[in-house]
């Protein structure tokens, strides 16, 4: 599912929905986030979650049940819920828990919104940095300061222009588990960095790409940027080019005058290391 440059805009009451909702919920996550009452546990598939996980998107799904009714829902903790409208959101209630459970303030609340056209909104929200990127199709990507974010306080996204992939700042997620030939072909070519904040740093032309390999992503974690990426001016796959939705999970942003030559440079390479060769003794 690829963003539609010829559908129509999403409505802009829409948009201001989800950013006072994705608002709420960086409401609730920063004020537990400094409280000792909650605690982590290890889900089946390894990762962690936390109370405060499952609450935030508790308040997520009950609000978008009372005021979209006929929506599907997906989120990260409780799967999916069927809808009659054939739109659909998605909540990533806390992106980055393991962050969260180390107190490093790096996590996200995101919300991303698709319907009969694709992809239609997206929404990283970032409380305790107090910034939230938000964008809708046909209405441009912004980013909103402040413990309350609206959209008329914001300024508008603007990717770099930046056309020479020599020495370009590459934002790296996950390197830890990105295999030897993906980090030496990048690490020859560009300047490569850890992320912060991959999509809020493309957007706001702090950085002119971003990569994320190693394990694959979630769909919740993907599924804002193909909104907020290409309403900056940027673009986004997977690192074999395909759409980000439907590939691999593997994600390459960049301002999209570097993003074929990325492509080419990776093409081929192998997007995850492989554990098993690995010697603990050693």
């Amino acid at each position: 599912m690829d963003y539609a440059f010829d559908a129509p805009p999403v409505d802009r009451e829409l948009l201001d929905f989800a950013v006072r909702l994705a608002g709420r919920a960086g409401q609730l996550s920063a004020r537990r986030f400094f409280s000792d009452d909650w605690h982590s546990r290890l889900k089946e598939d390894g990762t962690e979650v936390t109370e405060i996980d499952v609450a935030v998107e508790e308040l997520m799904r009950d609000e978008l049940s009372r005021r979209m009714p006929d929506d599907g829902i997906f989120g990260e903790e409780a799967g999916s819920t069927g809808g009659l409208s054939g739109r659909r959101w998605i909540i990533d209630p806390i992106n980055g828990t393991t962050y969260f459970t180390h107190r490093v303030p790096l996590f996200s609340n995101d919300l991303a919104y698709e319907d009969e056209h694709g992809p239609a909104i997206g929404v990283i929200n970032m409380p305790l940095s107090q910034q939230m990127i938000a964008a809708g199709r046909g209405l441009g990507c912004w980013v909103l300061p402040g413990p309350d974010p609206d959209l008329p306080s914001g300024r508008r996204a603007q990717v770099t222009e930046r056309t020479n992939l020599g020495g370009a700042r590459t934002l790296m997620h996950n390197p830890a588990g990105w295999p030897e030939e993906l980090l030496c072909a990048l690490h020859r070519r560009v300047l490569l960095m850890p992320s912060t904040g991959m999509i809020a740093a493309l957007v706001t032309g702090r950085v002119d790409a971003g990569v994320i390999a190693g394990p694959p992503m979630g769909y919740e974690d993907v599924a804002p940027m193909p909104v907020i990426v290409t309403e900056a001016g940027g673009r986004v796959t997977d690192l074999d080019g395909a759409s980000v939705l439907e590939g691999d999970m593997s994600v390459l942003i960049t301002n999209g005058r570097l993003h074929d030559e990325f492509l080419q440079l990776v093409n081929g390479l192998p997007h995850s290391r492989d554990y098993r060769a690995l010697d603990d003794g050693e």
